[in-house]
């Protein structure tokens, strides 16, 4: 595939927002519908661009940003967290996720763990992430054990998978 991954520059910023919202509310507009707030606000994304260890790249496939990623990079353990990613809409179902993700391993190949999470509704996540790249699902968050860091307000934010990948 002919898959250029770069470093996010500050210029790509407001077109990576947006592509990336679009992305994640059409995905749960499917499931919810009539859906009228926002999935993924631009203080949520802010949030993960601006954490300590944050790295942020750009998928780029004839001079058009195709996807793109943030991860959160803990150097000191290397157990490593995917925060977002996203294919542009318009451009899913042609292997673009997988050659994020199948990037992102090769830059930080030191790696020992990665770690996601996706809302209960996204099974086109929740079969990539298990099925395509080889993540184990280790924990469920819903009303009987909620995870504190998601927000009560956030569309599906009861009900959360996490996931694993050990690095071999």
């Amino acid at each position: 595939m002919d898959l250029q991954f770069l470093p996010l520059l500050p210029e790509d910023v407001p077109q990576f927002k947006l592509d990336m919202q679009e992305a994640f509310q059409k995905a749960a507009e499917e499931y919810f519908k009539g859906l009228k707030v926002q999935v993924l606000p631009e203080k949520d994304i802010d949030k993960s661009l601006n954490a300590k260890g944050a790295a942020a790249y750009k998928a780029v496939k004839n001079r058009e940003i195709v996807g793109g990623a943030i991860v959160n990079i803990n150097n000191d353990t290397q157990h490593n967290q995917l925060d977002l990613l996203y294919v542009k809409n318009g451009t899913q179902s042609k292997g673009l996720g997988y050659a994020i993700w199948q990037s992102l391993e090769k830059l930080y190949p030191d790696t020992k763990q990665w770690q996601t999470y996706t809302p209960y509704f996204e099974k086109r996540n929740i079969h990539f992430y298990i099925n395509t790249c080889d993540f184990k699902a280790v924990e469920f968050f819903n009303q009987r054990h909620p995870d504190p860091e998601i927000p009560p307000d956030m569309v599906g934010g009861d009900y959360f998978f996490r996931f694993v990948k050990i690095m071999e």
